[in-house]
């Protein structure tokens, strides 16, 4: 073998190896957060003493929950190439309704099956004008984010409204695994959730129609997939999902605030995109979603224990959405 040919066989090699990496991640987004959170914690681990506290781990779950929830209802519409701006406002919304069903003297179930109901209706008429009319997702829920955050303190009258009710803020109860591992219902809800997602998305046709919709939707067209029909019943599943982040929402601060999560479509995004799903749609996991969720949680915990100012942690935050999405970019490009 001559030396050029070994040159050329030591480089097809090496190509090869990166292919097979390079599909490995494709095929697994959720490594890359999976990995990103591993090495967050190891390092707030070793800069703090406090950080693996088992009060302060359980603490950093709990606030992932609503953003996770969040994030959860926002996977399932990026994965059709679509985005929600609203996705707080409308879960803001629903706990204001909830609220004041229940200062009206409506029972908490009613209250908070009501405040489901209204977040799952508002998003279907999202879905229904970016389907049936065309409108691009980004404009229709922008709209609707100035509708409901002025309709919200519109409801409010300016002012939150105390919740008392046992049911709607039942998800912040505490229990105590084996011992000492605090646990909420609102983390045991949050797990079935994805859980539950999961298996939709991935061992249901109706998941398989959501990635061929998000990757190719008029060859999931031609194929026989009813493109719109799908889409809709995203916006619709997603909407039941923001509807269950407000109960969420009460369970962590029994107090329903017009003035709330006003960054809560952000974090959601945020959460979705470190997760490994792709904004361009047809490609990500609610694993991925969730693991994202956390690393949010964890930045922010430990940039705070370490005494970073909040205005630092955001400019860290959005550096690691913009990473993300180039390195979505990327494996798309080599795909």
């Amino acid at each position: 073998m001559t030396a050029a040919t070994a040159a050329q066989s030591a480089q097809s090699a090496q190509s090869g190896e990166r292919a097979t990496l390079g599909e490995f991640f494709l095929r697994a987004p959720a490594v890359g957060p999976a990995l990103a959170l591993v090495v967050a914690v190891a390092v707030f681990s070793i800069a703090t003493d406090t950080f693996l506290n088992l009060d302060n781990l359980s603490l950093v779950v709990q606030q992932s929950l609503v953003v996770g929830t969040l994030a959860l209802g926002q996977t399932l519409i990026i994965l059709t190439a679509g985005i929600d701006l609203s996705n707080a406002a409308a879960m803001v919304l629903g706990t204001l309704l909830m609220a004041k069903l229940l200062a009206g003297g409506v029972t908490g179930i009613f209250a908070l099956l009501l405040g489901i109901i209204a977040t799952a209706l508002l998003s279907t008429v999202t879905g229904a004008l970016v389907t049936r009319i065309k409108l691009p997702p980004f404009i229709v829920t922008l709209g609707m984010l100035t509708m409901l955050t002025a309709t919200a303190k519109l409801v409010a009258g300016g002012q939150g409204v105390r919740i008392d009710d046992g049911l709607l803020t039942w998800l912040g109860t505490r229990r105590y695994l084996f011992g000492g591992i605090p646990v909420t219902y609102g983390m045991t809800l949050a797990l079935l959730m994805f859980v539950g997602m999961w298996y939709a998305l991935t061992k249901t046709a109706w998941g398989k129609h959501v990635y061929a919709v998000g990757n190719a939707p008029e060859s999931a067209r031609l194929s026989g997939i009813k493109v719109n029909r799908t889409v809709l019943s995203v916006y619709v599943v997603a909407g039941v999902i923001f509807g269950i982040a407000a109960w969420q929402a009460l369970g962590r601060v029994p107090n329903a605030d017009p003035n709330a999560y006003q960054l809560g479509n952000l974090d959601s995004i945020t959460a979705v995109v470190l997760g490994g799903t792709s904004l361009f749609g047809g490609r990500g996991s609610v694993l991925g979603t969730m693991l994202g969720a956390l690393v949010v949680a964890v930045l922010r915990s430990g940039l705070t224990q370490l005494g970073v100012d909040a205005l630092y942690q955001d400019v860290a935050t959005g550096a690691l959405v913009i990473a993300a999405v180039v390195v979505d970019r990327l494996a798309r490009r080599q795909r």
